[in-house]
C-alpha cells in the first residue's frame, strides 16, 4: 500500500461518527490538496469495515459513489444511524455535520 493510501486510511479514520469530510478535505488532511479524485479511488478500493468511508461525502454535501462495492443506499444508512440526516436526493447539510479538524 502507498504512503498517500495510507495518509488517507488514517485520515478517514480520525472523523468522529456523526460527522462527514469531503474528498477534498481529506485530501488536504494528507498535506495533498489537489488529490482529490486520487482520494476516492483509494476508498474505492476499500473492501472492509474497519475505516469509515460512509463518512466521506462531495463537497456540495452529496453521496456520490460510483462503481464501489458499496452503494448510495449504503452510505445514506450508515450515516442515517450515526444520526446524520440524509434526503431521499443523498443530500446533507454538509456544514452542518462537517468534521474540522
Amino acid at each position: 500500500m502507498s504512503k498517500f493510501s495510507q495518509e488517507v486510511l488514517k485520515a478517514v479514520k480520525s472523523v468522529p461518527r456523526g460527522k462527514v469530510v469531503s474528498y477534498g478535505q481529506v485530501a488536504l488532511m494528507t498535506g495533498n490538496p489537489r488529490a482529490a479524485r486520487q482520494v476516492g479511488w483509494v476508498l474505492n478500493k476499500l473492501s472492509d469495515d474497519k475505516t469509515p468511508w460512509w463518512r466521506v461525502i462531495n463537497n456540495s454535501g452529496r453521496i456520490s459513489i460510483k462503481s464501489s462495492e458499496f452503494s448510495a443506499l449504503e452510505q445514506k444508512e450508515r450515516l442515517e444511524g450515526e444520526g446524520v440526516v440524509v434526503s431521499k436526493n443523498f443530500e446533507i447539510d454538509i456544514e452542518k455535520y462537517r468534521f474540522n479538524w
